[in-house]
């Protein structure tokens, strides 16, 4: 059996219907980029891994159990918009993760324990490149440098899987590509199995060992809700090639326009 599988997976809100009859299974240790027109359910996936959403129908499979129903210490998340602290600093806002982790009473904790957390928080904190703020507050941070903190918050907890929702689409161009080397690097580093939405196909194939497409196999102009997602490509990134990559940008933006157009 694969680290994760999703088998006969349906999320519906009420008459919409989000996701229908997806069969997907990852191994360890993957880097998976998801990309598709806006609203086809991408969001929702993720969510669905984190805990955060339950299927209507089917299932997730995580190492040979049922996924866990609430967000847990093995999954962690970035998002788009920087999730920190603001009154807390650098140092305090990583260590954060583990204070709740070992000490869910008071969130604190002291001694021997509280070198430990600040020890390994240190470790992370230079390994996203903020050493020299770690006593700074957010406020005090780049939008780039934000979102460098958010993931050491998210691996302070080591977690197995790390999910990012599209979580470099408002930083400038030259700050995204220092955050890609940054994120692979961890990566490599630390064998998480990542899933990444992106709006951005050629950040999807630069950064993902395998890419999804989702998309609707389905349409009906008249109940545009009636059908939902599914995943239309599944690729190995390391065997695509350049037509592949205009063939799915072509089905995005049709999408895309079918959508505005409903």
């Amino acid at each position: 059996m694969s680290y994760i599988e999703v088998n006969n997976l349906w999320k519906t809100y009420g008459d919409q219907v989000v996701l229908e009859n997806v069969n997907l299974s990852v191994e360890k240790g993957e880097f998976v980029t998801i990309v598709g027109a806006s609203g086809c359910g991408k969001s929702t996936f993720l969510r669905m891994l984190l805990g955060q959403e339950q299927p209507s129908k089917g299932e997730i499979v995580h190492d040979g159990k049922p996924l866990a129903p609430e967000p847990d210490q093995h999954r962690g998340i970035v998002f788009q918009k920087y999730s920190v602290f603001p009154h807390l600093t650098v140092l305090n806002n990583v260590i954060l993760g583990v204070e709740f982790t070992k000490n869910r009473l008071f969130g604190k904790l002291f001694g021997a324990s509280k070198k430990q957390a600040i020890e390994k928080a240190r470790v992370l904190i230079n390994a996203v490149g903020l050493s020299h703020a770690e006593n700074k507050y957010p406020h005090e941070l780049s939008g780039g440098m934000q979102q460098r903190l958010a993931i050491a918050q998210s691996l302070i907890k080591e977690p197995e899987i790390l999910l990012l929702d599209e979580p470099f689409g408002a930083l400038d161009p030259g700050i995204r590509a220092d955050m890609h080397e940054l994120v692979l690097n961890l990566w490599r580093e630390t064998g998480t199995t990542i899933f990444m939405v992106t709006h951005d196909l050629k950040e999807g194939f630069y950064l993902g060992t395998r890419l999804w497409v989702f998309d609707k196999l389905r349409h009906d102009l008249h109940a545009p809700e009636r059908f939902g997602a599914g995943v239309t490509y599944d690729l190995p990134i390391g065997r695509c090639e350049e037509r592949l990559y205009e063939s799915i940008q072509t089905n995005v933006d049709n999408t895309a326009r079918k959508a505005e157009a409903a």
